[in-house]
């Protein structure tokens, strides 16, 4: 049984079809990456997994159980970081404990156990304002953990972090999300971050899910990968599909 299934999802905003007949699916413990320009309908596909948007056509599974429709039953984490600036960082990482009904105390407790694996501690009674780019976006991860402990939906969580700071939280996060067992769908424009982290990529244009590629080759890779002749063909055949060369 996948993790997470999306079966045949069409969707259209008037006359405008924005996705096609979309299917993809998500296994225990992947990190799956959804690739393609900007317009093509994977923010869209997104707000469809997570229940926000229901599809015209189609399912979405979690665990085998129909979920399509059902917003608050799949973690999703926007570009932003969206922490809310007069609520110290143990408060913004228990909301979504609390927005179930976890009383306050409660909520701090299970929050604050998991700051020391997500590289937090000591910054439980700070304000977001005194975090850097990278603290900041790891207590964002570690609240979309606590939203729903399965599945994370990323949107673009690396874009705003300058090029050494990225590349501190890429090896953080693989090594967390191997720790918790969590699976991780993510959308990037990124094709060399797309290549560094994931085991499968999804390349998504014009609303039609097009090549599938798998990425052999062990985890974690570091940024020495990009220079590799592996690298640089994984490369050339996403950029050849991207630009219909394929």
């Amino acid at each position: 049984m996948e993790k997470l299934e999306v079966r045949n999802v069409s969707l259209a905003f008037g006359d405008k079809q924005v996705l096609r007949d979309v299917s993809l699916y998500l296994k225990q413990g992947e990190l799956v990456c959804l690739l393609g320009v900007s317009g093509g309908g994977k923010t869209t596909l997104f707000n469809v997994i997570s229940g926000l948007l229901r599809p015209d056509e189609g399912q979405v599974f979690l665990d085998g159980e129909e979920v399509t429709g059902q917003p608050g039953r799949i973690s999703y984490m926007l570009q932003k970081d969206l922490l809310l600036p007069y609520r110290t960082i143990q408060d913004n990482v228990a909301l979504p404990l609390m927005l179930r009904g976890v009383k306050k105390k409660e909520a701090r407790a299970q929050a604050v156990a998991l700051f020391p694996q997500f590289g937090l501690e000591g910054t439980e009674t700070l304000w977001p304002g005194q975090l850097s780019g990278g603290m900041r976006q790891r207590a964002a991860l570690l609240r979309t953990y606590l939203f729903s402990q399965n599945v994370a939906l990323l949107d673009e969580p690396f874009s705003a972090l300058d090029t050494l700071t990225k590349g501190a939280v890429h090896e953080w996060y693989l090594k967390v999300m191997d720790e918790i067992r969590l699976s991780t769908l993510f959308i990037t424009h990124d094709i060399d971050e797309a290549i560094l982290l994931s085991d499968r990529i999804y390349l998504l244009m014009d609303g039609r899910m097009g090549e599938e590629i798998v990425v052999d080759a062990p985890r974690p890779r570091h940024v020495e990968f990009n220079l590799t002749p592996e690298f640089l063909a994984y490369k050339r055949r996403i950029l050849a599909a991207l630009h219909g060369k394929g």
